[in-house]
């Protein structure tokens, strides 16, 4: 009797409803009628986490910068996470290069005999990004725009970086008002702690949503859609793999933490992300994870929501592959000179495209269109692409999780001995 009430942890669950969904998405392969009624559960399910993003990052935000009190403080975080963001996603756009060019995934394969996906609706999220551009340059206008007009507005939307600018500024705001801010972080404080629960309440469907995510996954594309493209799902998971146990390993040991550390810490997070494909799932718990392993809360709150918009090294190290393996499939050599050209436009267009939906392929289409190669070729990858945003989306948490032990480091606030404790608990 004690083995039935023995409770299964979270992980474990999750681990089953993948598993499971991957046997049930087999067996109803083709069925695409049944997966109407089966998404709508993992939809809700992530509907129920991006809802309480916005007061988590604004709570969390606000009430750190409050207390910290100094602007200096928070420009020194600025600066430093963004000019890490920089110099760690052009390593995963140089690794991704280096890596097309030695095992060259789409050399050889006849483009005529590949299953071809729709890639219109992503052309559509170009073509408007385009014609909404003000200042005719993508980056100007995300630069612009992070400084909100109406900030309700900003709210519908979840546009993060508008509501991490306002944050930002009404917590120095509280700061500079002394005693007269303490109701106001009052508030807010009770906010966070309410929204925390709600959090813990949630995460118990995960197992729901995983269920339902897979299974539809294996559902719309099978086993068949992979195997003419099984070279660059291996060579583009190959590469994750290398980007996060050797360059993110490498920076980890620079900072005195282990990756594997970290990999330890946020396992169920990693699950819940590859599952879901949404790093947002993982956003709430995350902060308070990487908090608890010693980085301070007001470097947490600040440096992942940003990460968020300019740190996506999985995305990145994604998509300079699949430009490469385009331009293999069609015979098009880059030379030299054109695959630098190629790196720069990725770094540029990646930062420039940070809230357009389904970016990595809007990325993708933006670039290619650029380097003169042929658009149509990501409709022949679209099939897998699903498969491949879920590895990204965990390379995308790695890389924001370690971030904030980077800049804590280099704002010389990490507490070593907290995070070794925390880390002995689990």
């Amino acid at each position: 009797m004690a083995l039935f009430k023995r409770k299964i942890s979270l992980p474990t669950q999750v681990i089953i409803a993948l598993v499971l969904g991957v046997i049930v998405g087999l067996l109803l392969f083709g069925q695409d009628n049944l997966a109407n009624y089966i998404k709508p559960f993992g939809d809700i399910f992530l509907n129920l986490i991006k809802m309480i993003i916005i007061p988590i990052v604004f709570c969390a935000l606000a009430l750190s910068i409050s207390n910290l009190g100094d602007s200096k403080k928070v420009g020194s975080y600025g600066w430093k996470a963004i000019l890490y963001f920089e110099i760690i996603t052009t390593v995963a756009i140089g690794l991704g290069i280096i890596i097309g060019n030695l095992f060259k995934p789409g050399a050889g394969l006849d483009y005529n005999k590949l299953p071809k996906g729709d890639i219109s609706k992503y052309q559509s999220s170009a073509h408007s990004a385009e014609q909404a551009s003000t200042y005719g340059n993508h980056l100007i206008d995300t630069i612009v725009n992070i400084v909100p007009t109406n900030l309700f507005e900003s709210l519908a939307k979840g546009d993060l970086l508008p509501i991490i600018f306002f944050a930002v500024f009404f917590g120095l705001g509280l700061a500079a008002i002394g005693e007269k801010a303490e109701p106001v972080k009052g508030f807010l404080s009770g906010t966070l702690e309410a929204v925390f629960w709600m959090i813990n309440k949630i995460l118990k469907l995960a197992p729901i949503g995983v269920f339902a995510f897979i299974c539809t996954t294996v559902m719309t594309f099978g086993v068949s859609a992979l195997v003419p493209l099984l070279k660059l799902l291996l060579v583009v998971v190959g590469a994750m793999i290398c980007f996060v146990v050797v360059v993110l390993g490498i920076v980890a040991r620079m900072v005195g933490v282990s990756i594997f550390s970290i990999m330890k810490i946020l396992k169920s997070e990693l699950l819940l992300a590859f599952s879901t494909s949404s790093s947002e799932a993982v956003l709430p718990v995350i902060m308070k994870k990487m908090e608890n392993f010693g980085a301070p809360k007001d470097v947490t709150s600040f440096v992942i929501p940003i990460g968020y918009s300019f740190n996506l090294d999985g995305s990145a190290l994604y998509q300079s592959i699949a430009a490469l393996f385009v331009a293999q499939m069609y015979d098009v050599h880059l030379s030299l000179t054109e695959q630098i050209v190629l790196m720069a436009t990725l770094m540029i267009a990646s930062k420039g495209m940070a809230g357009v939906p389904g970016v990595s392929i809007v990325v993708l289409l933006t670039t290619l269109g650029s380097m003169h190669l042929p658009a149509q070729g990501l409709a022949l990858i679209i099939g897998i692409d699903r498969l491949l945003d879920m590895v990204r989306t965990c390379v995308n948490v790695m890389g924001n999780a370690l971030s904030t032990i980077v800049v804590a480091k280099w704002e010389k606030v990490y507490d070593k001995e907290k995070g070794q404790k925390y880390l002995n608990s689990l």
